[in-house]
């Protein structure tokens, strides 16, 4: 490893809904991903990498900013940023760093609403289509023949290759894919035709959980449409079947887009070796959240439970990260500005709320962070009915409030509903099966978690919901 003796060049590929157990390096059962794996395996994986608000707009909110929802303003999918606020892409280009996004924006709709602090930008309208995808820059509106991740990295590449000088830049390659409605193109087509291992717990009937949590409309069995299946199903099938039947094609498409991903992934990387940059580049992969994949028969994200906020990340920079590192301690998408731009030899901004893990990576530093704060603001919104709720994790439990309001927030529905709570031991329970809120058994448990959910919430300059009561432990002389 030798040392780097100029600033190193930033990539982000970020992906819009990869879940960390649809890769190879995370363990998948289901696929392959061989360039997202080389990157690993060159690099870092976290292993305990969250989002603070499962939602792609507010989650790439919070990478861009490094604060939480309520801070940046981005609470859900319809509250646009202030794309003048400080971020790392800012505060990088202050700094002397070429800066360019190419890809998917999706922090405001329409053609009215352009990133700030870019040198180029080059993003997708909205959400984007898969094929022939839409533009927006500059330069105006136009679309690009080609497959929207092929283009997206194309794009980002040209970007590049039409730099001159020495001064250090960053990229980010933010992709529409593997989102809904998960259309792949012809390359892989054809992957993915025998049976995908089916998650042990696609039955669930949510049973032990909230009916908070029933409410949600994200049912394999019964939510997808037939945009997301591309054709009925075949006639003379049980429920069962045809649950099952539902989940092969949603997959099978899905896991096609990570394919395409995966091969771009390795496009920037080899990239960056014939450009002889690879060695001196901070190249992350991530994506802005968790997905269900079939786990408790659910597809899409939103909820506190593991599948969907555990984040893919894995970090290569041959300088300085220990080649097959996995760091296991708790980090977040809020904490990713700073580590940017501590690798950069950037100050960060007094504003961010993170907290830099680039010393776990790179010196050994140990991890003080006892746990983190969750909230999803998106309350009842009009598809899948998700509960507004905020929660606290740490290393072995999750306590989850439902308090059931969308306080009247662009996206959220009109109605509102009693409060409830969730509590899981993921040693015991790693599925999040049984809801142990009130189990007298738990009860210390429960109250130390409100206790730290609450002063985690004074600390964040978040107000707790009226209906979260004030914890016996927190004082009030």
């Amino acid at each position: 490893m030798e040392p780097a003796t100029r600033r190193p060049n930033v990539v982000m590929i970020l992906t819009d809904d990869h879940a960390s157990h649809a890769i190879g390096a995370y363990g998948s059962v289901v696929n392959r991903t061989p360039h997202i794996d080389a990157l690993a395996d060159g690099g870092a994986l976290l292993e305990n990498c969250f989002a603070t608000n499962a939602l792609c707009s507010p989650s790439r909110a919070s990478i861009l900013t490094g604060t939480y929802s309520h801070i940046n303003g981005v609470t859900t999918l319809v509250t646009p940023i202030d794309a003048s606020q400080p971020t790392f892409v800012s505060l990088l280009r202050e700094a002397g760093y070429r800066t360019a996004i190419i890809g998917k924006w999706h922090m405001g709709e329409g053609t009215g609403h352009d990133p700030e602090n870019f040198d180029y930008w080059d993003v997708l309208i909205d959400q984007g289509e898969y094929h022939n995808p839409r533009f927006l820059s500059r330069d105006g509106l136009r679309t690009v023949e080609g497959y929207a991740t092929e283009v997206i990295t194309d794009l980002a590449l040209e970007w590049l290759d039409e730099l001159d000088g020495e001064a250090p830049w960053c990229v980010l390659i933010y992709h529409k894919a593997p989102h809904r409605p998960w259309e792949p193109d012809e390359a892989h087509a054809d992957l993915y035709s025998d049976p995908i291992p089916v998650p042990e717990t696609f039955d669930d009937d949510l049973s032990g959980r909230s009916s908070s949590a029933k409410r949600a409309a994200m049912r394999v069995a019964e939510h997808l449409s037939k945009e997301d299946l591309k054709q009925d199903p075949p006639s003379g099938l049980s429920e069962e079947q045809e649950a099952l039947w539902k989940y092969q094609r949603y997959m099978q498409d899905y896991l096609r887009c990570v394919a395409s991903v995966d091969d771009n992934v390795g496009r920037v990387a080899e990239h960056l070796r014939r450009r002889g940059e690879f060695d001196d580049t901070v190249f992350m992969y991530a994506s802005d959240q968790g997905f269900f994949l079939g786990d408790h028969g659910w597809f899409d994200k939103r909820f506190m439970y593991e599948e969907s906020i555990r984040m893919p990340f894995v970090i290569s920079y041959p300088r300085a990260v220990t080649a097959g590192l996995r760091l296991d301690s708790i980090v977040t998408n809020v904490d990713i500005a700073q580590t940017i731009l501590e690798a950069a030899g950037v100050e960060d901004h007094p504003r961010m709320q993170g907290t830099s893990f680039w010393g776990q990576l790179t010196a050994g530093e140990e991890s003080d962070r006892d746990g983190f704060y969750y909230r999803y603001w998106e309350h009842d919104d009009v598809f899948h009915k998700a509960p507004a709720h905020y929660g606290y994790r740490t290393d072995r439990y999750k306590l989850i409030f439902y308090y059931n309001d969308g306080l009247d927030l662009p996206g959220t529905g009109p109605f509102t509903y009693s409060p409830e709570w969730e509590l899981f031991d993921l040693e015991t329970d790693p599925h999040e099966l049984r809801n142990l809120a009130h189990d007298p058994a738990y009860a210390g448990v429960r109250r130390d978690l409100e206790a730290r959910m609450w002063r985690e919430q004074e600390r964040l300059a978040d107000a707790p919901h009226p209906a979260q009561p004030r914890p016996a432990a927190i004082r009030t002389d």
